[in-house]
């Protein structure tokens, strides 16, 4: 399995009720495909810099989670026909294991 962060946005006319059952579902998506979320957190409303579907801010979302790669394309697609999900974005999670070097200056 690999590492996985999403980010997505919600209606802002969704209740803080209804976007924690929002949460709740995508979480239970992807526990019932074999994965496992290792974090979640609610971002809040932010103002967008442009509209989206007429729509002028948005509740953000991040989830991290460990799954299949053959089971991203389902979680996209999920999300795409969600009604009050305006935008989502998946990408592979970069574990940084080595701190850098130090900078010497001489």
């Amino acid at each position: 399995m690999k590492t996985y962060e999403s980010v997505i946005i919600v209606r802002p006319q969704l209740s803080d009720g209804e976007v924690g059952e929002f949460v709740n579902k995508a979480k239970a998506l992807i526990t019932n495909k074999g994965g496992e979320v290792t974090s979640e957190e609610k971002l809040g409303r932010r103002k967008f810099t442009h509209e989206i579907n007429h729509v002028r801010d948005g509740f953000y979302l991040y989830l991290k989670f460990k799954a299949e790669p053959s089971f991203i394309k389902e979680f996209d697609n999920a999300l795409k026909l969600n009604e009050n999900v305006l935008r989502s974005m998946t990408m592979n999670a970069v574990e940084v294991k080595a701190k850098p070097a130090p900078v010497v200056v001489k």
